[in-house]
């Protein structure tokens, strides 16, 4: 199976957020979730001073561009580049350019792989997050974006919950 890389895509000054709205809803109806991994926006805590008064908010870092975490192929690549508000990849002609290792630490994104001890089928507890005390059998794993899924009892039906390698435990 191919790598995952990230890339940058270049979208109408102010349309960064619809654009991820958009993509993200694709993602879902198309059932790309283990194709294209993450789509963001990248933004900065800033202190903005107005009339004397400080205020702390968020800007966005690139304006114009949406950072996308994908395997390159000619489905995703038609995806992304057909999304109301894209006009392109970053990179020479057709062509997108994965950004390096060293360019997404820079941006503070780091690509930490986490090394767990449970597999499918095995019974877990939810250690933080907002199931935090939840038990359940894991019915899939997804190593690209380090989450399982388990199956959550919710107004008295069995429900799929998705969780981060992070935020669980092996139960022995």
């Amino acid at each position: 199976m191919a790598e995952a890389n990230w890339y940058v895509v270049h979208t109408y000054s102010g349309y960064e957020n619809k654009v991820k709205a958009n993509i993200d809803k694709t993602i879902e109806n198309r059932h790309l979730e283990d194709q294209i991994l993450e789509v963001r926006v990248p933004m900065e805590d800033v202190v903005e001073v107005k009339n004397g008064v400080k205020k702390q908010v968020s800007k966005k870092m690139f304006p114009g561009y949406v950072l996308i975490h994908m395997i390159m192929n000619d489905d995703t690549w038609y995806v992304v580049r057909n999304t109301r508000g894209v006009t392109g990849f970053v990179g020479p002609g057709s062509k997108p350019v994965p950004l390096t290792e060293l360019e997404m630490r820079n941006l503070g994104i780091k690509s930490e792989t986490v090394v767990v001890d449970f597999e499918e089928g095995d019974m877990i507890v939810v250690i933080g997050g907002v199931w935090k005390d939840t038990c359940g059998v894991i019915t899939a794993m997804n190593n690209n974006k380090q989450t399982v899924t388990i199956n959550v009892e919710l107004f008295g039906r069995e429900t799929p919950v998705e969780v981060s390698f992070a935020d669980v435990k092996k139960m022995n």
